[in-house]
């Protein structure tokens, strides 16, 4: 019985030190280098090495972003399905009153005040008006479209406020400071004319109402930096957002992307917008049978909501050399295009609608169009193309008119510009639900009356929708950052794509040594002699 005890002890221990013995090594080899090449082509006939990204292109900066993103969506879990202001999702619209735009209430700050900021996807920052040095007027009575004088914000009246250092990693104006611990200055630059807003930047409360994923609705607070807006020029002293703007731009100092990063939402938000209102939905990713189109990188980054226009169509015809680039803003009133594009498109226009032009001295629009009730129905169809037969249809690209009872102007919402890219405005956003997809880098749209999708909770605010049609519009367009922006962290699921690896061959005499370490343990343990 000793022997064998004595026995089987000096087997196991022999296997065991063979098996500590073992090394394991694992080779690392780089998603789109060259041996990874090689080995995706030899076992992958799909796979050519044409089609393979060379090294530090714009395919393969494109390629490496997407795989950072899909990776930083292991990271985060939202909390929940959709985040909307606590006053209600609901968006407001004014007419020319302020200059065209959507804009909706939300609460900043503790004890909360509420601002009617304006939505404006192609700008990153939220600034509202603030220890006012150079302000709009903020009485209901100059408006006369409100039913509340508008607020102005005061750092030193909020007790969850606190004043961004410039050594902060998203104060851009920190090289500019004498002292990492100075207050963070912030100034934006819009496209109108002398259009600017600057002050200091401040961190704070954002109040959110919540659609209840786990429970009933609920209030949430989220930390966010908002620019103290204490001087601002041009439109902004004019009529174009007097209480400040919601930059929901891609930058990482933008409403969404602090949502997303906190785990708070998924990395989208949607937006709707119809005559009269509309609303917002913050982690909004639409539905499936919405239509889609990939958001473009500019110089390798995120900084924009861009999308690529295959053609724009004028009826049923598609034309061509109409393609072009195009920046996705909420905050331009209206659409423009690149000048020979908008050649093309307003001269087939015009050739397609059967109606007397006019020049017009009061809009700012060159084809313009003095039609009877008859004609009215005869108005040319306009819609954009874009790749995999997705289009989006404009649903109302005409502004009209009506001067007598027989005739009404009609004009064509287009713009040329100078740029070598177009912007499309809030006019050709109407009805439709659009999805600024962050996480998947997608933008997307459906056909939608704008109906509040989290049910009867939203606690919708009603406001005067009385505009002045005849007045001329104002134009707020965006341009597109000159700068970096920090991009923003998604969340979402995992990558069901893994690193590329070789691992070396194990020893086939291992598998034989752990067989036969499990045999005789086996017989030890049957005889009783352990």
């Amino acid at each position: 019985m000793a022997f064998r005890f004595l026995l089987c002890l000096l087997l196991v221990n022999v296997l065991v030190d063979r098996a500590i013995a073992l090394k394991f090594s694992l080779k690392l080899i780089h998603r789109y280098s060259d041996e990874a090449m090689v080995l995706w082509v030899s076992r992958n006939k799909n796979v050519s090495v044409e089609s393979w990204p060379n090294k530090n292109s714009s395919d393969y900066f494109k390629l490496l972003l997407s795989s950072d993103l899909t990776r930083q969506k292991m990271k985060l879990a939202s909390q929940y399905n959709f985040l909307y202001p606590s006053q209600g999702s609901q968006t407001l619209f004014f007419g020319n009153a302020f200059d065209w735009l959507h804009y909706a209430w939300i609460d900043l700050g503790t004890p909360n005040v509420s601002f009617l900021v304006a939505l404006d996807t192609g700008s990153d920052q939220l600034w509202v008006p603030c220890d006012c040095i150079e302000c709009a007027p903020l009485s209901a009575g100059y408006y006369n479209v409100l039913d509340r004088d508008l607020s102005e914000y005061s750092p030193s009246l909020s007790s969850t406020s606190r004043h961004l250092p410039c050594s902060h990693q998203l104060c851009d104006q920190g090289p500019n400071c004498k002292s990492p611990k100075e207050p963070c200055p912030y100034i934006v630059q819009y496209s109108s004319e002398n259009t600017s807003s600057s002050g200091f930047l401040i961190e704070d409360k954002l109040h959110l109402a919540s659609d209840g994923r786990y429970s009933t609705e609920s209030s949430v607070q989220a930390s966010i930096i908002l620019g103290c807006g204490r001087k601002q020029s041009g439109g902004y002293l004019e009529g174009a957002a007097p209480d400040g703007v919601m930059g929901l731009g891609p930058g990482g100092i933008s409403v969404p992307s602090f949502l997303a990063k906190a785990g708070l939402i998924r990395n989208s938000f949607s937006i709707c917008f119809n005559n009269n209102s509309g609303r917002i939905l913050f982690g909004d990713q639409g539905h499936a049978p919405q239509q889609s189109t990939p958001f473009l990188l500019v110089d390798g980054d995120f900084i924009a909501y861009i999308v690529g226009v295959k053609s724009f169509c004028v009826g049923s015809s598609c034309l061509k050399q109409t393609g072009f680039q195009a920046l996705i803003d909420s905050g331009t009133s209206f659409t423009y295009l690149p000048s020979e594009v908008y050649k093309r498109v307003v001269l087939e226009y015009d050739k397609q609608f059967n109606a007397r032009r006019i020049i017009s001295q009061q809009y700012p629009w060159e084809y313009c169009y003095n039609v009877s009730s008859r004609e009215l129905t005869h108005i040319p169809t306009v819609k954009l193309s874009f790749a995999k037969n997705q289009t989006f249809l404009i649903h109302n690209p005409m502004f009209s008119h009506t001067a007598n009872q027989e005739y009404t102007l009609v004009c064509l919402t287009v713009m040329p510009t100078d740029d070598d890219y177009g912007t499309i405005g809030q006019n050709f956003m109407m009805g439709y639900n659009m999805v600024f997809d962050r996480e998947n880098l997608r933008f997307g749209w459906s056909n939608s009356n704008c109906e509040d999708n989290t049910g009867d909770r939203a606690n919708f605010t009603s406001s005067s929708n009385e505009g002045s049609s005849n007045l001329l519009p104002a134009n707020q367009q965006q341009s597109i950052p000159n700068t970096t922006a920090v991009s923003p962290t998604v969340a979402g699921k995992a990558s069901p794509k893994p690193s590329i690896a070789t691992l070396r061959p194990v020893p086939s005499w291992y598998s034989l040594s752990s067989l036969s370490l499990m045999y005789i343990l086996f017989f030890c343990l049957s005889h009783r002699l352990f």
